[in-house]
């Protein structure tokens, strides 16, 4: 694909953005569904805030702008926009139906490829959304050991059992929050401060950023395993990028339950649940988890589509390769421009993170102002990399490119001892995910 990506004078002219959040923030409240997708996320000003269509690496924007993307629909679109071989899938079985009234037969082909390539995948459940597994899983092993309490270790969804250890938990009672307790990633002194015989399951992401140290997963599992718990993989940023079998094959670590979205479908929404068919068949007894929209037969043919393609062309190789590449190219030009102390990149090829180190500021500032200037050069970013099977090597070239541009601006930004006089818009607002440990 041409990258027609350039350079702007200035920021680029988002009027048509702009114009929709106006209205918008008359009537929605907030105006995004996601998070990691709303404008609080993206300088206000000097960022687009709607986009309107993508193809392979590439978004374009309402006003018509250009950029390649690193967020690639925050973590589902794995093979890249409007793949053919997943587009056609959907068009073909969209031609013959999308709901109806009694099970579809993608139903069990999507949970068979499932049960193939996905360790420990006795069962298979469907759903929607990462959040509906989640849940899912919580309410099985609680079934499934008779216990109530839960410990979980990274983000997993908006759902009351979780989002109650969070500071956003009002509207959950404290009853409920009381039944969650946390753990910090790579601290197995942690898991054990929380863990009693009360506790039903143990879920965490297996990585997030920071890759485990010293046996972390092992030494999790083993104690999960000891104390009578069950434990549980929340696989929706792992699941099928670094791996097909996401991180229980790449880490070689078994869990009795494990939860996969995002990356599953290349966009489309579904959810899958798989683990130990003694847990998940207790839903065909007293455990009632269903939804009318599980068999949608769109997504469950994207499915298909997109594991097969994962399969076949060795899609985590791709995102691995190129996406170390970036990592490592960005860390060797910011020790290059002497910013290294301020500013890395870590985590695994398939996805990193872009950290601001710095005691002298705001680092949410210095993430602004980089931001803009990205921008400016044709990348939509946000401080990570979330790496696709379209991704090119004249992609990465200009994204090196760009961020060898940026490093001295973010460096006489830091010298000038005022950096907020360097941002064009609106300063980034936190993430949320703030737990209570």
């Amino acid at each position: 694909m041409t990258n027609n990506t350039a350079m702007k004078e200035n920021s680029p002219k988002i009027e048509k953005s702009l114009s929709i959040l106006e209205k918008s923030e008359k009537i929605m409240h907030p105006v995004t569904q996601t998070m990691a997708k709303g404008p609080g996320q993206y300088s206000k000003g000097a960022a687009p805030v709607y986009l309107e269509r993508g193809k392979g690496s590439h978004v374009w924007d309402v006003d018509g702008n250009e950029y390649i993307d690193y967020n690639m629909g925050i973590g589902p679109i794995v093979l890249g926009y409007c793949y053919d071989k997943v587009d056609n899938a959907i068009k073909e079985q969209l031609a013959k139906g999308i709901t109806f009234s009694l099970m579809h037969r993608l139903e069990y082909e999507a949970a068979e490829l499932l049960h193939q390539v996905v360790p420990n995948a006795e069962s298979v459940r469907i759903s929607k959304t990462g959040c509906d597994v989640t849940s899912a899983a919580i309410r099985l092993s609680r079934a499934f050991t008779g216990r109530k309490k839960v410990v979980c270790c990274g983000y997993h969804g908006w759902h009351d059992w979780y989002i109650g250890t969070t500071t956003r938990n009002a509207g959950i009672p404290e009853e409920v929050q009381a039944l969650t307790k946390t753990f910090q990633y790579n601290n197995i002194e942690s898991l054990k401060a929380v863990l009693d015989k009360d506790v039903a399951c143990v879920i965490l992401e297996p990585y997030i950023f920071e890759a485990p140290k010293d046996n972390f997963l092992q030494e999790v599992a083993r104690l999960v395993k000891e104390n009578g718990s069950l434990l549980v993989f929340d696989e929706m940023w792992s699941g099928f990028r670094i791996a097909l079998g996401g991180a229980q094959e790449f880490f070689n670590v078994k869990a009795d339950l494990a939860c996969f979205s995002k990356a599953v479908a290349n966009g489309m929404p579904v959810s899958f649940l798989t683990g130990r068919k003694d847990v998940i068949s207790r839903g065909q007894e007293d455990v009632f988890i269903f939804t009318t929209f599980g068999g949608e037969a769109l997504s469950l043919s994207a499915a298909i589509a997109t594991i097969n393609e994962i399969k076949e062309k060795n899609v985590p190789a791709h995102l691995d390769q190129k996406g170390n590449k970036l990592r490592d190219g960005y860390n060797e030009l910011a020790a290059k421009a002497g910013v290294s102390d301020v500013t890395s990149c870590t985590g695994y090829g398939c996805r990193s993170v872009i950290n601001f180190h710095t005691s002298t500021g705001n680092p949410l500032v210095l993430k602004t102002i980089m931001q803009q200037e990205m921008i400016r050069r044709g990348v939509l970013w946000g401080g990570s990399h979330s790496m696709s099977f379209s991704h090119t090597d004249e992609d990465i070239q200009k994204t090196l490119k760009a961020y060898e541009e940026v490093f001295p601006i973010l460096k006489q930004a830091i010298e000038s001892g005022k950096p907020e006089s360097y941002m064009k818009g609106e300063v980034l607002e936190m993430v949320f995910r703030k737990t209570k440990y």
